[in-house]
């Protein structure tokens, strides 16, 4: 009965959401990046109808950082309620083009001003780090990437692809991680409570220390500290829960 009454509460909702969000941003300026942060956290809400806690931690001063590209670890179809929450002003996400045909919810995506790209065409997606670079000389933008590439479902932090890091290096950009415990088989629709997720962002990484290095060197570094910090949120998560103190 949980179950059914969840699944019917999600999708009204992210139906409300994506239908109210389309038209917003028709209205009021389609494709300002401002959007993807207030329409990432309308969706985060939903965390709550599905029994889960979501920690949001962010350094010191992070609300004022400027220009930068985060990336984060990519689990599954739940990094909508836990990553999407901490998801910082003017920052847009890069995702893969056949996104924008799921109904309202791709053009919401779109609208309110992702990025899509053709991961199939890797000229296209070349011309995306050249997209993102003309991007951050005209305007303070961030942009929101999984250098994973592709949802890791239970199997750890997958290898990085490169994509953003030469982006970040072209553009002269620090590169900023966020990690977000483990959520793979961790929400059961069924049960009340679903546990803790903590989604930790932490200190720019900056890639002047890369400059005379390879860009492979620079996403093994950024995948080091993220690898160390998971395997630190998961065990906090597991005490925290076993303890009742959540």
């Amino acid at each position: 009965m949980l179950l059914i009454l969840r699944a019917i509460v999600v999708i009204i909702y992210s139906l409300l959401v994506s239908i109210f969000g389309c038209i917003y941003c028709l209205i009021f300026s389609p494709r300002n990046p401002r959007h993807v942060a207030t329409f990432g956290r309308a969706y985060g809400r939903l965390s709550t109808v599905l029994g889960v806690k979501v920690e949001l931690r962010r350094p010191e001063g992070a609300e004022h950082y400027g220009n930068a590209i985060y990336i984060a670890n990519h689990q599954n179809n739940y990094d909508m309620i836990t990553a999407a929450k901490i998801v910082q002003p003017t920052t847009v996400t890069v995702g893969k083009k056949s996104l924008l045909w799921i109904p309202f919810f791709g053009q919401l995506y779109w609208l309110s001003g992702n990025l899509l790209i053709d991961r199939d065409n890797s000229a296209k997606a070349h011309n995306t780090i050249a997209q993102l670079v003309d991007q951050f000389n005209k305007k303070r933008i961030s942009f929101w990437m999984f250098p994973e590439g592709t949802r890791s479902r239970g199997r750890g932090l997958l290898p990085f692809k490169t994509g953003a890091f030469h982006a970040a290096i072209a553009a002269g950009v620090p590169i900023i991680p966020i990690v977000v415990s483990n959520t793979h088989d961790k929400i059961k629709l069924n049960r009340l409570k679903n546990g803790l997720v903590i989604v930790e962002m932490l200190p720019p990484v900056d890639i002047k220390a890369f400059e005379n290095q390879s860009v492979r060197k620079l996403a093994t570094h950024c995948r080091e500290l993220m690898s160390a910090k998971l395997e630190e949120l998961n065990a906090e998560v597991a005490e925290r829960e076993a303890s009742g103190k959540y």
